[in-house]
């Protein structure tokens, strides 16, 4: 039986459509079962479907340094010895 805690696991591949049809059951009937999940599930995927709507824009210099860097950090932070 699926928890609360698989379903937000798989959260991200149930809503790109890439998992395993038999997990994607799974979840389906968790959605059915837990009104909170559902609520989780389709607020996310309303969000994403508008983020996917909009143009993008674009970023000032100043923000895009800083953006990378941070993502250089954790990506220094993630790294195995």
């Amino acid at each position: 039986m699926l928890t609360c805690k698989d379903f937000l696991r798989e959260l991200n591949d149930y809503l790109d459509k890439c998992c395993d049809p038999s997990v994607r059951a799974e979840i389906e009937k968790h959605l059915n079962d837990c009104p909170n999940c559902f609520v989780v599930a389709d607020t996310t995927k309303k969000t994403v479907n508008v983020y996917k709507g909009m143009e993008a824009q674009p970023l000032s210099d100043k923000l895009k340094s800083k953006l990378m860097g941070v993502i250089e950090a954790k990506m220094r932070g993630c790294k195995k010895a």
